[in-house]
């Protein structure tokens, strides 16, 4: 059974997800039904990664009512601004097939543009106040640029997702998002940007989680993801490998030992595998988003 984690306007959401980052649209309808199979009731997508079609046709298929399926997807920052923010909400929603989004978050922060950040983000106050998504957020969101947003906006994000492995587990912004109320989720929680990254070391070979894996009869992923969840974080694993989303979502029935969570906690080596969020410009990354 997955645990659940409730948000500070109270919506409650499964602590462990689903992810479809980087899942070719032709893998990702199977991927998600087998997910949806095995217990996932949180999939997260976003209109960047070009899935989100294939996501919402899962969910259809699937024997599950709308309600039990928690849908989380992101703004793409081609999509900032206050009017171009509610649009790409059309855009998600039409392709997802549904009416209200469980969880919108803003994919970037755009700090070379910060105006339509907040344009954006003014845009999920309305879309939230309006009752077509239940709850707003940002990824990618670093303590400076965050306390610029909430400056300028009256609710404070539910979620921040962010990268967070045994590498990299970026304690100032979860400290940043506790001090707010904000959920921290990561992203490739597994560390498996470090194997595509560039790194020489990959969380999946590091002695220390294999140690702990072979203690509990379980897998160093399974290990990472329980981390997560016993430190109260959610998590979004991906794989389009069946038996690898099985292995996934089984981290329910063991639990890591205080010195076991702080060795873990000491394979943090201060570097990010991802992009830095500052670098995240229009005129790098801009991108059209297709209508629904």
């Amino acid at each position: 059974m997955n645990e659940r984690i409730t948000l500070n306007n109270d919506i409650t959401m499964p602590a462990l997800g689903f992810g479809v980052f980087q899942t070719p649209p032709a893998e990702t309808a199977a991927s998600v039904a087998e997910a949806l199979r095995v217990g996932y009731r949180l999939i997260d997508t976003a209109a960047a990664y070009g899935n989100e079609r294939e996501v919402g046709e899962a969910i259809r298929a699937s024997d599950l009512d709308r309600s039990e399926v928690f849908i989380e997807t992101k703004l793409w920052i081609s999509d900032y601004g206050y009017e171009e923010a509610l649009h790409g909400f059309d855009k998600s929603a039409g392709k997802l097939g549904v009416d209200t989004i469980d969880l919108l978050l803003l994919h970037q922060p755009l700090t070379s543009d910060f105006d339509k950040t907040i344009g954006a983000y003014k845009a999920l106050e309305t879309l939230l106040a309006d009752g077509r998504v239940r709850s707003i957020g940002v990824s990618n969101f670093m303590p400076e640029v965050l306390e610029r947003l909430l400056a300028a906006t009256d609710v404070v994000p539910a979620v921040n997702q962010v990268e967070v492995h045994p590498f990299f587990s970026q304690s100032d912004v979860q400290k940043a998002d506790a001090g707010h109320g904000i959920l921290t989720q990561a992203w490739s929680p597994m560390g498996g940007i470090t194997s595509y990254g560039g790194s020489d070391r990959s969380t999946f070979d590091d002695p220390v989680i294999g140690e702990i894996a072979a203690q509990h009869g379980k897998t160093p992923a399974q290990v990472m993801l329980r981390w997560h969840l016993q430190q109260g974080r959610s998590a979004i694993p991906k794989s389009v490998r069946p038996e690898r989303i099985t292995a996934n979502f089984d981290v329910f029935d063991f639990e890591l030992t205080d010195e076991e969570l702080a060795r873990i906690d000491a394979l943090e080596t201060g570097v990010r595998s991802g992009p830095d969020p500052d670098s995240i410009t229009l005129a790098s990354f801009a991108r059209d988003i297709p209508e629904a």
